[in-house]
């Protein structure tokens, strides 16, 4: 049998759509735990890759055209489009038929695990499927430059943006509870990373007038609080005394966003098997800026950095018990592409 590769060149060249369909649902169902995920069997099989090759060809001179401008690349990637983007796009369009309101789907994945580049297709797939779409991200929701300012003088230990206590949390409430209950307009928060040097502040808001689906994107999005006497025996590099005072108080801060999850109808954690995989990955890029001749942090300034995120919400307390309690959960693997899917039990993880 061809390859996946194979079967939608042939696809894209309009061969004969009746041996692809049957080799592509032979492959769809080989791979037990995505098949799973996306709620594909041997009854239901025929029509969903029907389905997914009429919305593969409707949507594929949009996908060439994201994938080079969007992208920078020169081949489109049509695997990961069929293999995971469509039926993800197709599993969230269900998911919206489910309520009556619009569908807060979540995101949690750190740096370098695509969430960015996962929002940008989903919006493009789900618009062909009639949905309107909004991206928002927990970065979106930091507080003014000038209340960051404030909050660091009365805790030094937040001198950066990014743990529990640095994000507007009565904004993002009444923001996400607009967006559910039909507002129109509902102005959406966007923050600006490169102002005031690169320490961020607030931009104009975008004004949306409808939304189905709001892609609610950031690092720790439904990270729950966990035993405080989990510290005591954390991995590094929380190590100290003062190390667990820290994780202890984020801890503690992370109660405040529990409201915020609580309007998340589904979520979906991008997981790195090795959390530590982030610390390589940053090192990877600020390389390749010094090398543009752009400023890059050095690799024990990047350490440092990794860490004290580590420090405030470490991966392996924080992220691991998510994977259980999601919806989905999409592996990354160490090249940044996406690995194995499958479910988590769907509880109710608050």
């Amino acid at each position: 049998m061809d390859s996946l590769s194979q079967l939608l060149q042939n696809l894209i060249k309009e061969k004969p759509i009746d041996k692809i369909a049957l080799s592509l649902s032979t492959l769809a169902l080989q791979d037990q735990q995505r098949a799973q995920a996306f709620g594909i069997t041997t009854e239901n099989i025929n029509p969903i890759i029907d389905f997914r090759l009429q919305l593969f060809k409707a949507i594929y001179p949009d996908f060439v055209k994201f994938c080079q401008q969007k992208l920078k690349l020169e081949t489109a990637l049509n695997e990961t489009l069929w293999d995971l983007w469509l039926p993800l796009a197709i599993q969230i369009a269900d998911w919206r038929k489910q309520q009556m309101q619009p569908l807060i789907q979540g995101f949690l994945g750190g740096q370098g695990t695509g969430k960015t580049t996962l929002t940008a297709i989903l919006t493009l797939i789900l618009s062909h499927l009639g949905y309107s779409t909004v991206s928002l991200s927990l970065d979106d929701l930091y507080l003014t430059y000038t209340n960051r300012q404030v909050l660091q003088s009365q805790d030094p230990r937040l001198a950066r943006r990014g743990p529990p206590g640095t994000h507007d949390l009565k904004l993002g409430l009444q923001v996400l509870t607009q967006l559910k209950q039909n507002h129109s307009p509902v102005n959406i928060p966007r923050f600006d990373k490169s102002l005031w040097n690169g320490a961020g502040d607030r931009a104009q808001s975008e004004a949306i007038s409808k939304a189905d689906i709001v892609l609610f994107e950031g690092w720790f999005v439904g990270a729950r609080p966990i035993d405080p006497a989990l510290f005591e025996t954390a991995p590094a590099p929380i190590l100290t005394e003062l190390d667990r005072a820290f994780a202890h108080d984020m801890n503690t801060r992370l109660r405040d966003y529990l409201p915020l999850w609580q309007q998340v109808d589904r979520l979906i954690v991008l997981h790195v098997p090795d959390y530590r995989l982030s610390k390589q990955w940053r090192k990877q890029a600020e390389h390749q800026m010094i090398a543009q001749g752009k400023p890059g942090m050095s690799d024990a300034e990047i350490d440092e950095f990794v860490e004290y995120f580590w420090r405030s919400l470490h991966p392996e307390l924080f992220i691991t018990p998510l994977i259980q309690a999601c919806d989905l959960v999409i592996e990354i693997n160490a090249d940044h592409s996406p690995g194995s899917v499958y479910r988590g039990t769907g509880d109710d993880f608050f």
